[in-house]
């Protein structure tokens, strides 16, 4: 089910990361006041996949949108991952990606780290230009730390994807030990140590 930035009630951004109990879901972005049909360029972003993340987008204008990372399970203060999707782009278009509230003041983005990228049509992950990263104390957000990024799209029907780094999914790392397991080797034995906050038993 798509949702439309212009219909979610962000409130502050004091208060906003409180508020982000979820990932975006197919969210189209739109101009404030605009009321007709999604245009292309009318970006639309998604978080709802294994290590997604991505709590909210603002529309700052057609070319720059803040976005909001969801904090990490059980402790609101951590906020560094980020993993969503970028839609419904138009070919040549130029946007600048703010990524507002981090909650790292120190960052290999201040030496020379960049977010990775991908698409349906390259589907290996590249890092973005260090040239066009830029990760600075915002005035404009509270002092927090910010990490602003420039991006080209240049394939209407491509969809992208952008991280903090290579993604490692839980999946992944079962299927990895799946199959270590099933090579039988006489010194390797898997044991469940615990479980994480989310799989603890109802």
């Amino acid at each position: 089910m798509e949702e439309s930035a212009r219909e979610l009630d962000t409130g502050s951004e004091a208060g906003g990361d409180d508020a982000l109990v979820g990932n975006v879901s197919k969210l189209t972005v739109t101009p404030p006041g605009y009321t007709g049909a999604p245009r292309k360029g009318h970006l639309i972003f998604d978080a709802c996949f294994e290590s997604g993340n991505l709590g909210r987008v603002d529309y700052i204008s057609e070319f720059e949108f803040d976005l909001f990372i969801r904090p990490d399970t059980c402790n609101p203060r951590f906020r560094v991952w980020f993993n969503f999707t970028v839609e419904h782009v138009r070919e040549t278009q130029r946007v600048i990606f703010n990524m507002v509230n981090f909650s790292k003041t120190k960052s290999l983005y201040r030496d020379g780290m960049a977010p990775v990228v991908k698409s349906t049509s390259r589907p290996k992950w590249q890092r973005l230009p260090a040239k066009n990263v830029y990760y600075y104390r915002c005035p404009d957000h509270r002092r927090n730390y910010v990490m602003s990024f420039a991006f080209c799209f240049d394939r209407e029907d491509d969809v992208y994807q952008f991280a903090y780094c290579y993604p490692y999914t839980y999946s992944r790392l079962q299927h990895y030990l799946s199959s270590l397991e099933q090579r039988n080797l006489d010194y390797l034995k898997r044991e469940q140590l615990g479980l994480s906050v989310l799989c603890w038993p109802k």
